[in-house]
C-alpha cells in the first residue's frame, strides 16, 4: 500500500519539496527497513540508518563515534541505579508539538517494554526539563545504550501507526513511502539544530540485484549504492562517474543453533537435539573453511572472526580472537564421538538481501558441512519474513550479523548469549537458546562495575567462556563498500548508517 503523508502541519514544515533536483539524494541497498517505528522489535540497521535521520535519542553520536548530546543538553548519574537528563528547549517534533519530558517517558518506558532497553525498569519526569531513568542494576553504559532510542511524542503515537507513519524531532521527514518500492525523506525546515550538509530530499530504493545497484550508480540513476560486489569495485573505479568508499565494519556475522528444544527442528534427527552436545558444535565450526569463504565468496573483503564482537568493539583483544583450526577429519571424529557416525540432515535459514553475499555465504557453508556428512537444505529469503521467523524462533539453524549498539562486547552478550527467560528483557536475541549460568554471573557483575580495567578483564572472561562453549560459530567481519557519484559527498562509519545530514550533493 502505498503511504503519502498529507498532514497540513507537516506539509508547511517540508517546504523544502521545490527545491532543485541536485540537492536529492538517491540511494539504492539491498533491502528495505521492515518498519518505520524506532522501536520495532526487529532491531534492525537498516531500519536505524534510515529512521535515526527522523527520530532523535538523547544521547547521538560524533563522527568519530563518541557520545553527542541531541535531545539531552547533559547527563548525570545521580544515583547507582539513576541517570538524569537534561532536555534540550525550543525542540518541535515535525507535526508542529513541542518536545516534552512526558514523550521521553514514554519512549524509553516503549522501548524497554520493546526489549531494546535490558536492564531499564521505568523513567519519570521531574522538576524542570529533566528526566530520571532506573535501572534494576547499575548500567554505566546507559547513555550509550540510548544512542539507538529514537523519541516519539506520546499523543501523536497513540493515535497513529508508528510501524507506517512517521514524526519525529530530526532534520529530515517521511514524505512518502511505498514499502518494497522506495522511501522519500525530505529535510524538515523546523529543525532545531544545524545541518553540515545541503541535501534537501532523499530517495532510498531496496534494490536487491547487486547489477541493477551498480548499473544505476553508472547511469545516474543512484548517488549511493552498498555493497559495491568486490568484482565490480574496478569497474566503478574506472567509469569515471563514481567512485568506491570502503572501510572495516562493527558488524560480526556469525551462525546460530538451537540449544534450548529437546528435538531439532527441521532435521532428520527425531527425539533428540544434536546441537546440546558442544561436540557437534565444535564439529560444525572445525568443518567451515574460513579462509575459502572470505577469499572466494567474498573475494578478500572480509576478516575472519574467532569472537562474536570484533575490532572497534570494547572488550575484543587480538589475543582472544584466535579461530580454532579448520578440519574436516577432527570434525567428522567429533560427529560420530557425539553419537552420529552418518551425521545428519538440517535446514539453515538465511536472508538474502541482508548482508553482504549472505545466500552464496550460506551456500558455501551448506556445502562445506556436507563433507563431514551433514546433509544441508540451504532456505533462503527475504529480511522482510526473515527477521520476524527468527523473532519466532522458527529455525534451528541460521546466519545472523550483529553490532552492539553501545560498542561494548556485554551489548552483544547480552542480546545474543544470555539464559532467555520468559517475562525478562535479557537474551532477546538468543534466538537459539544458548545457556550458561556462570556467562548471566560475569554479566551481572559486569552491569555493575565502573573500573575500566576491571571491566575489560570481565569483558575477556565473558567473551573466552561463551568462545570455549561455541555458544554461537563466529565466521567474519564484512568490510563495508558504498559507490558513490562523483558529485556526492558522504560520511561513511563503521556502524554502515546513513547520516542524510553529513551528505552533499
Amino acid at each position: 500500500m502505498k503511504l503519502v503523508f498529507r498532514c497540513a502541519a507537516l506539509a508547511a514544515a517540508l517546504s523544502t519539496a521545490g527545491l532543485a533536483a541536485a540537492q536529492t539524494l538517491r540511494i539504492a541497498s539491498p533491502g528495505d527497513t521492515i518498519s518505520l517505528d524506532p522501536h520495532a522489535a526487529v532491531n534492525e540497521s537498516v531500519q536505524y540508518s534510515l529512521t535515526s535521520n527522523v527520530y532523535e535519542p538523547l544521547v547521538g553520536r560524533n563522527k568519530d563515534l563518541s557520545l553527542a548530546p541531541l535531545l539531552s543538553t547533559g547527563w548525570r548519574q545521580t544515583a547507582p541505579t539513576v541517570w538524569q537528563f537534561a532536555l534540550r528547549a525550543g525542540v518541535k517534533f515535525q507535526d508542529g508539538a513541542p518536545l516534552a519530558a512526558d514523550d521521553v517517558v514514554f519512549s524509553i518506558e516503549r522501548a524497554a517494554r520493546a526489549g531494546l532497553l535490558p536492564g531499564v525498569a521505568g523513567a519519570r519526569a521531574v522538576v524542570g526539563r529533566t528526566v530520571d531513568i532506573e535501572t534494576r542494576q547499575p548500567q554505566p553504559l546507559l547513555p550509550d545504550a540510548l544512542t539507538e532510542i529514537g523519541i516519539l511524542p506520546r499523543a501523536w503515537a497513540q493515535s497513529h501507526d508508528p510501524a507506517r507513519e512517521a514524526n519525529g524531532t530530526g532534520p529530515y521527514a517521511v514524505r512518502e513511502r511505498v514499502p518494497g518500492s522506495r522511501t522519500v525523506f525530505e529535510r524538515f525546515a523546523g529543525y532545531w539544530g544545524s545541518v553540515e550538509g545541503n541535501v534537501q530530499r532523499v530517495v532510498f530504493t531496496p534494490q536487491p540485484d547487486a547489477a541493477a545497484r551498480v548499473a544505476g550508480l553508472l547511469k545516474d540513476g543512484f548517488d549511493l549504492v552498498e555493497p559495491v560486489p568486490v568484482a565490480d569495485a574496478a569497474k566503478v573505479k574506472a567509469s569515471g562517474e563514481a567512485r568506491v568508499v570502503t572501510g572495516p565494519e562493527l558488524r560480526t556475522i556469525f551462525l546460530g543453533m538451537d540449544q534450548w528444544r529437546d528435538e531439532l527442528p527441521n532435521a532428520s534427527v527425531k527425539g533428540r537435539n544434536p546441537f546440546k552436545d558442544v561436540r557437534v558444535r565444535q564439529a560444525f565450526y572445525q568443518a567451515i573453511d574460513i579462509e575459502a569463504i572470505t577469499k572466494k565468496v567474498q573475494q578478500g573483503a572480509a576478516r575472519p572472526a574467532a569472537l562474536i564482537v570484533g575490532p572497534g568493539i570494547n572488550g575484543w583483544t587480538a589475543a582472544l580472537d584466535k579461530r580454532l583450526a579448520f578440519d574436516a577429519k577432527a570434525a567428522k571424529a567429533l560427529l560420530a564421538e557425539a553419537g552420529y557416525p552418518e551425521g545428519f540432515a538440517l535446514t539453515l535459514n538465511c536472508p538474502s538481501d541482508r548482508y553482504v553475499n549472505d545466500a552464496a555465504v550460506c551456500r558455501a557453508i551448506g556445502e562445506q558441512l556436507g563433507r563431514i556428512g551433514v546433509r544441508v537444505q540451504v532456505a533462503v529469503e527475504s529480511k522482510q519474513t526473515y527477521f520476524p521467523r527468527l523473532l519466532r524462533r522458527d529455525t534451528g539453524f541460521y546466519l545472523l550479523g550483529w553490532t552492539p549498539g553501545t560498542y561494548d562486547a556485554a551489548a552483544a552478550l547480552e542480546a545474543l548469549a544470555q539464559c532467555r527467560t520468559e517475562g525478562a528483557d535479557a537474551g532477546g536475541y538468543n534466538v537459539g537458546g544458548y545457556c550458561n549460568p556462570a556467562l548471566d554471573a560475569l554479566l551481572e557483575r559486569l552491569g555493575r562495575e565502573t573500573d575500566r580495567a576491571r571491566r575489560n578483564q570481565l569483558l575477556g572472561e565473558a567473551l573466552a567462556l561463551h568462545a570455549r562453549d561455541v555458544g554461537h560459530i563466529p565466521l567474519y567481519q564484512q568490510s563495508l563498500s558504498w559507490g558513490v557519484a562523483n558529485d556526492a559527498q558522504v560520511v561513511q562509519l563503521p556502524d554502515n548508517r546513513f547520516v542524510f545530514k553529513w551528505m552533499k550533493k
